[in-house]
């Protein structure tokens, strides 16, 4: 798979919180009322700098704190095609593989906000239409990357009718 768009670069040790504070994950039940306060504590209106298909570029720890599952959801659901970080904290990369939003672990250091990116998710590379040079990574396991084109957990089990659990 391979997707296209711009980086929304963010630092270390981004928590759920900042991702969508608590305060509206307990006014809304539908996640696409929350969308409009993605990352609002940290950057505000960034909802409006998103468009189909860009990325969220982290650090160390990104998604990092409560075991929020409205986190990665948000992130989908704002039109995030793929979260880019140097690493994840482990309930937010499950979580975001059980939606079926990429979570591609990369060396970001090199990305700075507003690059244009192409990533390949099969081949475990990211390219950098805008600076040039490609920085490569572990592509997916396989299974992870069908859960992920299947759409998330739910839709690969639904699709997969034989999966022995």
């Amino acid at each position: 798979m391979r997707l296209e768009g711009v980086a929304h670069v963010f630092g270390d040790h981004i928590n759920t919180d900042y991702i969508i504070s608590a305060k509206h994950k307990g006014r809304f039940t539908d996640i696409k009322q929350m969308v409009e306060y993605i990352m609002e504590d940290i950057r505000p209106g960034f909802h409006r700098e998103i468009k189909p298909g860009d990325f969220i570029v982290g650090g160390i720890n990104f998604g990092c704190g409560s075991s929020r599952e409205a986190a990665p959801a948000v992130i989908k659901e704002s039109g995030i095609a793929a979260v880019l970080a140097k690493g994840f904290a482990r309930i937010f990369f499950r979580n975001a593989i059980n939606i079926g939003l990429p979570a591609v672990r990369v060396d970001t250091q090199s990305i700075q906000e507003g690059d244009r990116l192409r990533v390949d998710l099969d081949k475990g590379m990211v390219e950098n239409l805008t600076k040039g040079g490609i920085i490569t990574t572990q592509p997916l396991p396989p299974f992870v990357q069908q859960i992920v084109d299947s759409g998330g957990m739910e839709n690969y089990l639904r699709d997969h009718p034989s999966f022995d659990l």
